[in-house]
């Protein structure tokens, strides 16, 4: 979550896009081991006091931003049990509120509205829903995601209402080639939801066995959003994403 991508590490990219969609309260579910993400948001008079007034001074501005319109909460997650784990570790700083999930390892980009803004506006007509981003993937590397089945919503031709979620399946199993990334909006439901979903057979939870069972109820859209990912939790992708964004900023 720290590395950076040019200046800003993959951490404040994902704070950023939620500020986009006017989300202000973070509640970051973190380790013992990273104390980094922590002190990155926090302010540090002496490191400020020598960048103040030089040529790096932009990119404290950007720090402070979002140190100051937002507030930030932690809570630590004594083991790595799977994504929905993760989730419902999350709920003291939750409570009983919808809320949006980034996995910063997925960087998105585009000219328009960030991806969770995108989502927030179809939450706004489903207010009832999970939504979960999707986008298209080679079916050789299905084994990789959340692969979803659905029917297209009326009247839409980017969003599913979901039928089933199948956690990386084989090629030979997969549904479709539409997988789940690293965007997410969740109703209060999901916490009952997630204490009552048993774990996979590697002792994790996932966070794609509770969505299907909302999906059986009709309660999972998933959007197809407009944008580019890049997969930052590799080193293939993150490459690539340093090399678009230094494109983009005329570095390269």
């Amino acid at each position: 979550e720290m590395l950076p991508i040019l200046t800003k590490p993959l951490i404040q990219y994902g704070v950023e896009e939620a500020m986009s969609a006017g989300m202000t309260t973070m509640a970051m579910v973190t380790s013992k081991y990273k104390q980094a993400i922590k002190n990155h948001f926090e302010p540090h008079a002496d490191i400020e006091s020598s960048i103040n007034g030089t040529a790096k001074s932009a990119l404290l501005d950007e720090v402070n931003h979002a140190s100051e319109q937002c507030d930030f909460t932690y809570i630590e997650q004594d083991q790595m049990l799977g994504l929905g784990h993760a989730i419902y570790t999350g709920k003291p700083l939750i409570g009983n509120d919808p809320f949006a999930v980034i996995l910063p390892d997925d960087l998105c980009t585009n000219k328009g509205d960030s991806v969770l803004t995108q989502m927030t506006k179809l939450y706004q007509q489903h207010p009832d829903h999970c939504i979960v981003a999707i986008e298209e993937v080679p079916m050789t590397e299905v084994d990789k995601y959340g692969v979803i089945d659905g029917e297209l919503l009326e009247d839409s031709d980017d969003a599913y209402r979901v039928k089933s979620m199948v956690e990386k399946p084989s090629p030979e199993e997969a549904p479709t080639n539409l997988a789940i990334i690293g965007r997410y909006i969740l109703t209060p439901e999901i916490f009952n939801v997630l204490e009552s979903t048993a774990p996979d057979k590697n002792g994790e939870i996932q966070i794609t066995d509770a969505l299907m069972t909302l999906a059986k109820e009709g309660k999972v859209i998933a959007y197809k959003f407009q944008g580019e990912r890049f997969d930052c939790g590799s080193v293939k992708g993150f490459v690539v994403a340093t090399n678009a964004f230094a494109k983009v900023d005329g570095i390269i």
